[in-house]
């Protein structure tokens, strides 16, 4: 009876002041932030004391919420390098993401404010690791003797779904890179396996040591290896939902809150973006490639193709335009460093959103019944405008093949023909029919996990088999073996009688 009064008291004392809860979100990509800040302070206000280690600030202090910023390059920083990634060949843009990876995961355990939290001594209940090329970072659990819990901003990437053991059957599931379907032909389904068994191979050859060189550089022996870690997460949260992807099988411990981040009250606007957008008598436009990429690395001839047709069209368009002027702007053109960008889709009348494709910016403009013109540029992209277009609710314009005619083409269509919308309110319908509210649903399983010890038990059992066991291929090998030996016995027996029958025959004959 005492274990049960002393175990219903901590539990008591735990509702009371709250899990200790550590998020590393180590990019500096605005945009990875602005998730990762999101899943924090829903935990604040969930009555967690949180603490953030990210490159950026809120605006704001935030109660229960501390903030620990360590030093990243600009994410911007690396416009140019993604804008002419399209031209390099597929082993290169390999190398050109995992070197990104690792190097932020380097520089934010290197970070002077990481390391005084490191030698701290400091306890936490569970850590949150973003997971991008960044399994150094699950280090972390151990160092600070709390659960593991991993977060993919990019959705059911493979570098999540290896962490958690989720099947990704080749025949129906693209890889994330590759714009196909998931009811894919042969030679889809042939390239789709390519594509993935060459990033195996280089992801087995060029990057697993050089991540395990940051692990065992950062974490002092006695510690787990690096391959255990990765195949013992209880748990991974992914920016994802059904309603904007493909069916695919998800162990329980693989949970989508896709859209947790979305303001259900839309905020109220500044003055003046609230009066361009009222007073527009056609609708506005509202263009936006990202946190990452600038518009002002856009390469001249297609900036100046855009402009030409933007100063023909009889609509406003707002322009997230990171430098003060844009040479020969037109008048129907505002242009910021910045704008509340949620709170922009949520207002009536934006038209459409042209976005570079990146999965925040099509789920917001997808939760608000936004239909969206892509011009994916680099990972994940191409995926996410292919699955709006396949919807019904998205163009996509190649990079490559953005021109005046393409550009006028595109934005007309989208403006004289009605059936993006209608799609686009048809799939936010579906985007918002959850039983409970994303943010609800992550901070459950964040607490699920602290309260069940860890939740070894979601951990699946395929993750203690290798390549062979896995895939049953021994299983089958002796399958296969059983009647070969039968075939091989029954040629042999049947040889031997033949050799005594013939035998008897040439006794005969001599007798």
């Amino acid at each position: 009876m005492k274990i049960s009064i002393a175990v219903v008291f901590a539990l008591y004392l735990q509702n009371v002041y709250g899990y200790n809860i550590l998020g590393v979100f180590h990019t500096s990509g605005k945009s990875h932030y602005i998730l990762g800040s999101a899943l924090m302070r829903g935990l604040a206000e969930a009555g967690h004391n949180v603490t953030i280690v990210a490159a950026y600030k809120q605006a704001e202090p935030v109660e229960n919420m501390r903030e620990i910023v360590i030093s990243m390059p600009p994410a911007d920083s690396f416009s140019k390098i993604l804008y002419n990634i399209k031209g390099k060949s597929t082993y290169q843009q390999f190398e050109d993401v995992v070197t990104f990876g690792i190097m932020f995961t380097n520089d934010t355990l290197n970070d002077p404010n990481m390391q005084k939290l490191m030698r701290s001594g400091e306890k936490f209940d569970v850590v949150i690791a973003e997971i991008f090329y960044s399994e150094s970072l699950l280090g972390l659990g151990k160092l600070f003797d709390a659960h593991m819990i991993g977060f993919s901003t990019f959705g059911a990437a493979k570098s999540s779904l290896d962490l958690n053991g989720s099947p990704s059957p080749l025949s129906y599931v693209p890889h994330f890179q590759l714009n196909y379907p998931d009811r894919m032909n042969f030679c889809q389904r042939l390239a789709n396996t390519l594509y993935t068994a060459s990033e195996n191979i280089f992801m087995h050859l060029h990057y697993d040591h050089r991540q395990e060189a940051v692990y065992n550089n950062h974490f002092a022996d006695p510690k787990p290896k690096l391959e255990d870690l990765r195949k013992s997460l209880p748990l991974v949260l992914l920016n994802s939902h059904f309603s904007m992807s493909y069916p695919r099988p998800n162990l329980p411990n693989l949970v989508d809150i896709g859209g947790f981040h979305i303001n259900r009250n839309r905020k109220s606007l500044s003055k003046d973006l609230q009066e361009f957008l009222d007073t527009s008598p056609n609708g506005v436009i509202y263009f936006s490639m990202g946190s990452t990429l600038k518009g002002a690395d856009l390469p001249l001839d297609k900036r100046d193709a855009l402009l030409r047709v933007f100063g023909r069209l009889p609509v406003r368009l707002m322009w997230k335009w990171e430098d003060d002027a844009l040479p020969g702007k037109p008048e129907n053109v505002l242009i910021r460093k910045w704008f509340p960008q949620d709170d922009i889709l949520a207002h009536p009348k934006v038209r459409f959103f042209i976005t570079h494709g990146g999965l925040l910016s099509t789920m917001e403009a997808t939760y608000h019944g936004v239909p969206v013109l892509g011009i994916p540029i680099f990972g994940d992209q191409g995926m996410n405008m292919g699955k709006t277009q396949a919807a019904g609710y998205g163009i996509t314009i190649e990079f490559t093949n953005l021109t005046e005619q393409s550009i006028s083409w595109a934005i007309n269509e989208m403006l004289i023909n009605t059936k993006y919308t209608e799609r686009a309110k048809i799939i936010s319908a579906r985007f918002r029919d959850q039983p409970e509210d994303p943010m609800i649903r992550a901070v459950y399983w964040i607490e699920y996990v602290a309260r069940h010890q860890g939740a070894k038990h979601l951990i699946s059992g395929g993750q203690e088999l290798n390549f062979i066991q896995y895939h049953n291929l021994d299983v089958f090998a002796l399958l296969l073996l059983i009647p070969v030996l039968i075939i091989l016995g029954i040629r042999l027996l049947c040889k031997k009688l033949c050799l005594k029958s013939s035998g008897k025959d040439l006794k005969k004959k001599y007798n």
